[in-house]
């Protein structure tokens, strides 16, 4: 057994990791929010644990996510592919708490929004609530494409078939576990190719187009993360095709983990607001920023609550 501390605690035992989490994590709320949608295909929950196929320094492992006690998660390998290449277990603990977010201290959001009349509800309802990742860039901007100008239940369906038809999966006691397509898969198809989708050809010509620049290395998370300036990161991706400020907004808070990040004509999002101040017309962009002048640094964290009211 050894035992490390430079990556907040953690524990290796054979094929499970411990993890410790902080004390403002609730692993029950946060499966509540992964089991909320049952057509999701990259993941599956059964008996309080997560089962997903993680990708990391190109090896894929089955892995199964789960909390014992209220302080740690248990992470057990359960496969995994390229049997040459060692599992790498820091890079699953990093996914695992990019994930989840678990390196943020919430304490600053949960004082500030236990004072702020939209924000004091969901911080109750939902404590302990994290903005779940989306770790895999190309993944975060594909189900930005497939959610534009949709319902979620709808944007789910076309995720289920983009995955079925064009990604792979891992087999595990007769069960499929499904693994997003990789862009430079996606990167040799037409829009043809991708006919059978129930999707717009102008969807498909944007996600084609994204893999064709993850391809050339032209767009990368690693390129994203070392611009350090919110209004600079959002003009790069709204200059690619088929970005526009909401896309890019959601993909910088689920992905690129940008706190400011604030899609504020998100449609749920203004849904949610309405609710929260019992009002049946749409509450202008102007009146948005007024109502959300406390949330500086933490716009990301505020939408996400509001968001699960609803979703």
């Amino acid at each position: 057994m050894e035992v490390k501390i430079n990556m907040n605690h953690w524990e290796d035992v054979n094929q499970t990791i411990w993890i410790e989490t902080p004390a403002e994590f609730n692993f029950r709320v946060n499966l509540d929010y992964l089991e909320r949608e049952t057509n999701e295909c990259l993941h599956d929950i059964t008996d309080d644990t997560i089962t997903k196929v993680i990708e990391t320094k190109h090896k894929r492992t089955l892995i199964s996510v789960s909390a014992p006690n209220a302080n740690s998660l248990r992470v057990m390998i359960l496969a995994h592919t390229n049997s040459q290449i060692p599992i790498d277990k820091r890079s699953i603990i990093h996914y695992i708490r990019e994930w989840f977010d678990l390196d943020n201290n919430l304490i600053p959001f949960y004082e500030m929004g236990r004072q702020d009349p939209l924000l004091k509800h969901p911080i109750e309802k939902f404590y302990g609530l994290r903005n779940i990742g989306l770790p895999n860039l190309f993944e975060a901007l594909c189900w930005g494409i497939l959610g534009q100008q949709i319902n979620l239940t709808y944007a789910y369906t076309l995720k289920r078939q983009f995955v079925e038809k064009f990604g792979e999966s891992l087999e595990y006691h007769h069960q499929k576990y499904w693994i997003f397509p990789s862009f430079e898969k996606v990167a040799s198809l037409t829009t043809k190719d991708m006919a059978d989708i129930k999707m717009t050809t102008r969807k498909s010509e944007y996600i084609i187009g994204i893999a064709k620049l993850m391809k050339n290395k032209e767009l990368t998370k690693e390129k994203l993360l070392t611009i350090n300036d919110f209004k600079e990161a959002e003009k790069t991706l709204v200059n690619i095709r088929g970005i526009g400020p909401w896309t890019a907004n959601y993909v910088l808070m689920r992905c690129l983990r940008y706190p400011t990040a604030f899609p504020i004509d998100d449609v749920g999002l203004i849904s949610a607001i309405k609710l929260q101040m019992g009002i049946d017309r749409k509450p202008t962009k102007e009146e948005i920023l007024n109502l959300s002048t406390n949330w500086k640094n933490w716009e990301s964290y505020a939408t996400f609550h509001l968001w699960r009211l609803l979703y």
